[in-house]
């Protein structure tokens, strides 16, 4: 098994979206996977895409996501995301003043007060002081995690 260092990747999705009315709308939609490459991104987003949509779609957008984790939730209700600022706070050794340094997390759950609830369960097992500075909802639609993936990793044929 190879060992991976994988990005996140923020992908902006195109496509026209047929709505419960039955009218077409056109749709920007972001989605984050982890790939190596912006290459890969580009491939494993249109791979993951290409089983929900069945017409035409273009990727807009890609770009590093600003997250250093995702925390993941095995609640079924959770469909929304949250981006999350946490502050680390150190010592410094010289001065004994107080270091904060900031780091941004994703986090799944179905509202704001379960967001934070995870953080406080991942967190809370670790032994770094920190603070939530921030809990934001964001547009995100879904997360592809690799190895995770919905398609089939089977290949379509055989010869």
């Amino acid at each position: 098994m190879r060992s991976r260092t994988a990005i996140w990747f923020e992908c902006k999705i195109n496509y026209e979206k047929t709505m419960e009315d039955g009218l077409q709308k056109k749709v920007n939609e972001t989605y984050t996977v982890d790939a190596l490459s912006f290459t890969e991104a580009e491939k494993r987003i249109m791979e993951e895409m290409s089983s929900y949509i069945s017409g035409e779609f273009t990727v807009k957008d890609i770009k590093i996501a600003p997250y250093k984790e995702i925390f993941f939730s095995d609640d079924p209700s959770a469909d929304r995301w949250y981006k999350a600022k946490l502050q680390f706070i150190t010592i410094d050794e010289k001065t004994e003043k107080e270091k904060r340094s900031s780091v941004n997390y994703l986090v799944h759950a179905a509202t704001l007060k379960g967001a934070v609830n995870n953080i406080e369960e991942v967190m809370g097992g670790t032994m770094i002081d920190y603070v939530i500075a921030s809990v934001t909802e964001t547009t995100l639609m879904d997360v592809f995690e690799y190895g995770k993936s919905t398609q089939d990793d089977k290949p379509e044929y055989e010869g």
